[in-house]
């Protein structure tokens, strides 16, 4: 009859000691996800809309050809020995409070206009307004230059964070860019300035305008999928070829889209490429001078850190229609806020969303750890 009371001792005593100290399980270190889990966590569904050239509606990743040359994706696009298999780029900032996940969505096209008539409409737009100066008659030049090659636009998710638990984080705010501009949702009821946004557990669930590509918050309104085709994609571990997946669907006409899974992969590649100053890859540069961020890091006091940043490539090389028109997260700007330094909303997403949103002084933008850019 001692052996089970000698037992039950034994078990109590190794409870005790993994639950100290203080007891409480609560109290143990947990340990912090990882980049990609944070991001696949939250990763947008993406509505893809398709126009009547679907191929180049494809989601993809920059170098789909095996290159990073910017200026010879147009062409490459429509070669079937390269099959534009799904990706989307990301990158995570974190705060004690939040993370802020970026996610660029790249297209070898924009074709605005169509793929033969945009891409000469743009040329001669651009060839006009260099003859004529700054002087633009026709009022499209810039991004609303009709096709260029190459386009990248994308969202930034905001998620407050619950002890580390990812099944427990709330997405809260979500900006998308489309041609310029930030649109600005939050889930739950909208204040003013901002509009709600729909989402599929932690998933925001986002629409892709055909042929430009805008991005915006998905709605199932007959203005976004009347008489259209859509691929649904959802974030997973592999890149699949939709070509393969045969999972074209109407959403007017039913609620279920075969999805067409997409892998994530860091903004690193491409950051790299920018600061090397790849010039078969980026077309044009920008000096970013530096950025001051508030830090505080493991083992060290709050401060504020200036980093160097320089010149890196703003804009991706490209010869068809608009030269040089697309842009990674960096380079990517509201044209009703000039007064905002180029980079910020990319370098700086707690401050940027603080302002964006008029939160109060107890929204945390000090960082715990540094962006990649920074390392």
């Amino acid at each position: 009859m001692t052996f089970p009371l000698l037992s039950m001792l034994v078990r109590v005593v190794l409870v005790g000691t993994l639950l100290s100290p203080g007891v409480s399980q609560s109290t143990q270190k947990v340990t912090p996800p990882s980049d990609l889990l944070i991001a696949r966590q939250f990763a947008p569904i993406f509505y893809q809309a398709l126009g009547d050239k679907p191929h180049s509606d494809y989601i993809t990743n920059f170098d789909f050809d095996g290159d990073w040359r910017g200026d010879n994706n147009w062409n490459n696009s429509a070669n079937k020995d390269f099959p534009l298999k799904a990706h989307i780029y990301y990158s995570i900032a974190e705060t004690a409070t939040h993370y802020f996940i970026h996610y660029a969505v790249f297209h070898p096209r924009d074709y605005k206009g169509g793929e033969r008539k945009g891409a000469i409409l743009s040329e001669l737009i651009r060839e006009g307004a260099k003859r004529g100066g700054k002087y633009d008659p026709t009022g499209l030049a810039d991004e609303a230059t009709l096709a260029h090659e190459n386009d990248m636009e994308g969202a930034l998710v905001v998620v407050k964070k619950e002890n580390n638990v990812l099944a427990d984080a709330q997405v809260i705010f979500v900006e998308t860019l489309r041609h310029n501009s930030f649109a600005h949702y939050q889930t739950g009821d909208p204040v003013a300035g901002t509009q709600s946004i729909k989402l599929d557990g932690q998933q925001p669930v986002l629409y892709v305008e055909p042929k430009g590509h805008g991005i915006e918050a998905f709605t199932g309104e007959q203005k976004q999928v009347a008489n259209k085709d859509f691929l649904k994609y959802v974030a997973g571990e592999l890149a699949a070829d939709p070509d393969t997946v045969n999972a074209t669907c109407r959403i007017s006409e039913t609620t279920a889209c075969q999805p067409v899974s997409y892998d994530l992969l860091p903004l690193t590649s491409l950051w790299a490429k920018a600061k090397a100053n790849e010039k078969t890859t980026y077309g044009a540069s920008f000096d970013y001078g530096e950025v001051k961020l508030s830090l505080k890091l493991p083992g060290s006091k709050q401060s504020e850190k200036t980093i160097k940043i320089g010149k890196a490539g703003c804009a991706f090389l490209g010869g068809v229609g608009g030269v040089n028109m697309a842009r990674p997260p960096w380079g990517w700007f509201d044209r009703d806020q000039k007064e905002r330094p180029l980079g910020q909303w990319f370098f700086d997403p707690a401050k940027t969303i603080k302002q964006d949103y008029k939160l109060e002084s107890g929204f945390q933008t000090t960082y715990i750890r540094l962006p990649f850019w920074a390392q």
